[in-house]
């Protein structure tokens, strides 16, 4: 019997070493699976808490934990609104992560934890909203109709999707509906995802505009101008066929989720990628790309004017369009996450696309070159579904099945703006018509925007 007892004590003594060493490797030397779950955890909680004033708890457990992979129900997050930073770890201590809201900038991981310097950078703060009384797009009062035909559609769940944050829809420059969660308003910045590129090619366009880049840029990196790397343009990164190497699974540890998460520096580590494809043949989707055409642009800017870069979105885009809620956030560095993290509200989202619809033109100014909209839309070299500049040709869904839009009635004309979890912007130009809808929709749930829009196109005739 003692013996016998003696065993157990040895095995417990043993499973206790052996959870103490698992410890202190999860807290010393935590997978980088773990820092992802932490840094994704704190960057999304730290951006919805400071930008668009949500409960922690509430976007922890809504839009960090139930969509996405089950290690981040093991989350857990502390919020310093003093210092203006999200921590966040397994059960709050393995694997920590932290994040840093700033200055007119959002908020930013911080994977190597230097929280000062991080915090050094600094931007343009957002202006004061438009006027309540001026009618939308000159200020912000939508004077939405009650058409019971677009209500039918807007009023209808499975028009709208699961998990539906905002829905606005724009005919002949005026909002003539809107709907929204619950939780949510006209008022909440709500994140764009991957729409954000589309407004980082409009960016793009204004230092086109201003003479300061050309589609024919080559050697955009110093690095690169010593290999085949060379090649690659300013139109190749646009239209995404540079032929650099980029994971874009989300799944686990990918190269997206390795930039966004655990890279202080993410154009710097998109632009490490070596040639995998011929520069210009071959069409892959990539968040890397988009965040070194925000390095691109910064840097055209110039180095000794930083602090201008760091305004020129407001400045150049934003402020004009009235779209007074935008925040784009940057990474550690300072370099804008083009390709992912820009927030503003319903309806500064639809400003921006009715500001495609309208050419690039607001209040009869050109910000962007004349054309210059109609050349993003037009198909890629490489791609039938992707246009030159950041746009989508056919909607969510219809990458696979060209035209598949037209059959349930969408006019040919139609292009789109796509974000991650069901993020879209359906731009009309023949029905003067734009219909932003937002939402936390995983793909998997299979929703598409298409039928709401050709519905709506049918309800507003």
């Amino acid at each position: 019997m003692q013996i016998l007892l003696k065993f157990v004590k040895w095995l417990l003594g043993l499973a206790v070493l052996a959870a103490a060493v698992l410890a202190g490797w999860l807290y010393f030397a935590p997978p980088e699976l773990i820092r992802v779950g932490s840094g994704y955890a704190a960057k999304i909680v730290c951006s919805n808490v400071f930008i668009a004033g949500r409960d922690a708890d509430d976007v922890l457990a809504v839009d960090v934990q139930a969509p996405g992979h089950p290690l981040l129900k093991l989350m857990r997050v502390s919020v310093d609104k003093e210092k203006g930073t999200v921590s966040a770890g397994l059960f709050g201590v393995l694997g920590k992560s932290v994040a840093v809201v700033r200055d007119g900038l959002g908020c930013a991981s911080v994977p190597d934890g230097d929280i000062a310097a991080a915090k050094a950078v600094a931007g343009a703060v957002p202006t004061p909203a438009p006027a309540p009384d001026a009618i939308w797009p000159e200020g912000d009062k939508a004077d939405a109709s009650q058409d019971p035909e677009v209500a039918k559609v807007l009023d209808d769940p499975a028009m709208t999707g699961a998990g539906m944050r905002a829905v606005v829809v724009v005919k002949n420059g005026r909002i003539v509906a809107e709907r929204y969660g619950d939780g949510f308003s006209e008022k909440t910045p709500l994140l764009g995802w991957s729409m954000t590129k589309t407004v980082n090619a409009a960016i793009v366009g204004t230092l086109v505009k201003d003479g300061k880049l050309a589609m024919t840029n080559q050697g955009l990196f110093g690095p690169w101008k010593g290999d085949g790397r060379a090649m690659i343009s300013l139109a190749d990164m646009l239209a995404m066929s540079s032929g650099l190497e980029f994971n874009e699974d989300y799944g686990d540890v990918a190269d997206v989720t390795r930039m966004l998460y655990l890279e202080p520096d993410m154009a710097g580590f998109a632009g490490s990628k070596p040639l995998t494809g011929e520069v210009g043949k071959v069409f892959s989707y990539s968040s890397g790309t988009a965040v070194m055409l925000s390095r691109l642009w910064q840097d055209a800017i110039g180095d000794k004017d930083k602090d201008k870069a760091l305004a020129w979105p407001r400045t150049a885009l934003f402020d004009p369009l009235g779209m007074h809620s935008a925040v784009l956030e940057a990474d550690e560095n300072g370099t804008f996450v083009g390709s992912s993290y820009l927030y503003a509200t319903a309806r500064d989202w639809a400003r921006f696309g009715q500001f495609l619809l309208q050419g690039g033109v607001w209040n009869g100014k050109a910000i962007l070159p004349a054309g210059f909209v109609d050349w993003m839309r037009e198909p890629a070299t490489a791609s039938k579904v992707y246009g030159k500049g950041q746009l989508w040709i056919e909607g969510p869904g219809d990458e696979e099945n060209p035209g598949a839009g037209i059959a349930v009635g969408l006019p040919k004309d139609t292009y789109w703006m796509e974000g991650h979890d069901g993020q879209t912007v359906a731009i009309v130009p023949s029905e003067q018509l734009v219909v932003l809808r937002l939402g936390l929709t995983p793909a998997r749930l299979g929703y598409r925007p298409q039928a709401m829009v050709a519905a709506l196109v049918k309800a507003l005739h």
